[in-house]
């Protein structure tokens, strides 16, 4: 079994995510989503909101997802932590880590970074404005992985959940997470001054 995992800081979840899941559903036997805490950031809403509004994110998925399932006892800071309660979950899967482009030079600096690249195989999604080189795979492969670049056509659009933390950005994000938002007041943004 072919199982994808899929973890996010989802601060908040974007498009972008929603169609990065909908491509695994297509592609895995099951994907494995969990939303954690990212050592690397500072978050804005609290984990409990984050997974509230990545289970919307997920049920707003069309077609339905048929694979997708919310994991919140997989979130962990640190990634080998979650990929060792994922196969305890699931002993005799395989497993394959999903990571924006973004982050195939980070990773090597990740926690027992070897260790974790032994267990996984990698699925390095294209962003935009960000170059993968033949070096920076070369140096994940001689740290035990296999990686594979998800083609183009899933290429991550060229929005972040920056987008809307830092400006407000609605169109990053689908609707029902937009009105839990701004049902529970979770972002403020600075006032633009008076004319």
């Amino acid at each position: 079994m072919n199982i994808a995992l899929f973890g996010t800081s989802a601060d908040p979840p974007s498009i972008g995510h929603q169609q990065i899941l909908q491509w695994l559903d297509n592609h895995y036997d099951r994907v494995l989503v969990w939303v954690s805490d990212n050592p690397f950031k500072t978050h804005q809403a609290s984990l409990s909101d984050r997974l509230t509004m990545m289970e919307l994110t997920i049920a707003a998925i069309q077609p339905p997802a048929q694979t997708i399932g919310l994991h919140p006892e997989l979130s962990d800071p640190r990634t080998i932590n979650t990929v060792e309660k994922a196969k305890e979950l699931l002993p005799h899967a395989n497993f394959t880590l999903v990571i924006g482009g973004d982050l195939v030079t980070q990773l090597t600096t990740w926690y027992r970074a070897p260790d974790l690249l032994q267990q996984v195989k990698l699925l390095v999604v294209p962003r935009q404005g960000v170059t993968i080189t033949e070096s920076d795979i070369e140096r994940l492969v001689n740290m035990g992985t296999e990686v594979a670049i998800a083609p183009e056509s899933t290429s991550i659009p060229n929005v972040s959940s920056s987008d809307y933390r830092n400006n407000g950005n609605s169109s990053v994000i689908i609707p029902t997470v937009a009105a839990y938002i701004q049902r529970e007041s979770l972002y403020a943004w600075p006032k633009s001054p008076a004319p």
